[in-house]
């Protein structure tokens, strides 16, 4: 399988970054932006307004009407996880069949509590899922920094055809079969690297923050385990390597969100008005592991503290209080 022509929706920064990362891995690349002002921005100055200073290459083709930009051998989905439905559902109309529709969101829609390729199979049953996760900034992979991430279909030689038209000389992807295993970990993490942000928000040091990362990977493979997610992806770059890169960085959304929460911003105003997927996925993330009885304590808290229904001294202290046991 040849995919020469890639279109990406979405122009926000992972958007921008993807596209000039298909464009430097020698293919015609389209990108399509839903948001109008963005869509104007990166018409007329040739960037994304999430991504300033990162110029958009002339080759890349910009593109209004979703109709065009289904025109491709491999569509791009980098619009947030909650609008990933009604993308799809517009998009779905336009779609030849068995086209690769490969999802880059890491979340779980609330509600309906499906990951990002059972939307795609369920409003667009003619086009292929695929999902692409992994350790990644969109600012370091704009800019050409060395990124490594996995890209998963449900047909391996799909994801390995997909991984060699991604890559390049600065992008590596690795190729997989276990798609939940993938969205399950770039979901995951999200809420994880906001208890780590908390941590640091509240100066707990850097003992704390090993503890809450090594323990928040244990909540991970419990819940992987319960959905039949392979512990091998867990232990790769969508999972443990996405995790220790989200949970370290003020870099990761979801980090500064946990750091402003730490030093007592309220849910409201943590996000400094970025989007940080961890704050949807938490509730839905614990409604799944209550549903499967999977013991996710940190992601409870998280979930708690976003509610307000709990405070994040009292979220630290049920952690704390929490009976000894077994580690394994």
């Amino acid at each position: 399988m040849e995919f020469q022509r890639i279109s990406v929706l979405g122009g926000g920064a992972w958007g921008t970054a993807l596209a000039l990362t298909c464009l430097r891995a020698g293919r015609a690349v389209t990108l399509w932006e839903f948001d109008a002002a963005n869509a104007d921005h990166l018409a007329v100055r040739r960037e994304s307004r999430f991504l300033p200073g990162v110029r958009l290459d002339a080759a890349i083709k910009l593109a209004r009407d979703l109709g065009e930009a289904a025109q491709a051998d491999a569509i791009l989905l980098v619009v947030p996880a909650q609008a990933v439905r009604s993308v799809v559902t517009q998009l779905a109309p336009f779609l030849r069949t068995g086209v690769p529709l490969v999802a880059c969101a890491k979340g779980i829609e609330l509600g309906t509590h499906k990951f990002m390729s059972e939307i795609v199979a369920e409003c667009a049953p003619q086009a292929t899922p695929a999902v692409l996760s992994g350790p990644s900034f969109a600012a370091d992979v704009a800019r050409g920094f060395p990124t490594a991430v996995t890209v998963a279909a449900a047909e391996p030689t799909l994801a390995r055809s997909l991984a060699h038209a991604l890559g390049s000389a600065a992008f590596r992807p690795y190729h997989a079969s276990d798609v939940r295993g993938v969205e399950l970990g770039g979901a995951a993490k999200n809420v994880l690297a906001i208890a780590a942000g908390i941590v640091t928000g509240r100066g707990l040091g850097a003992s704390a923050a090993a503890a809450l990362t090594t323990r928040g990977f244990a909540e991970l493979m419990r819940f992987a385990r319960a959905l039949d997610a392979k512990p091998e992806t867990m232990m790769g770059l969508s999972g443990l390597g996405d995790l220790i890169l989200t949970c370290s960085t003020p870099q990761s959304r979801n980090f500064s969100c946990g750091v402003a929460l730490g030093k007592g911003e309220k849910p409201a105003t943590a996000t400094h008005g970025k989007l940080a997927e961890g704050v949807f996925t938490a509730p839905a993330l614990l409604e799944m592991a209550r549903r499967h009885n999977i013991d996710m304590p940190i992601s409870a808290a998280v979930a708690a503290v976003l509610a307000e229904t709990m405070s994040v001294d009292e979220a630290i202290e049920s952690l704390l209080m929490r009976p000894l046991k077994s580690e394994i």
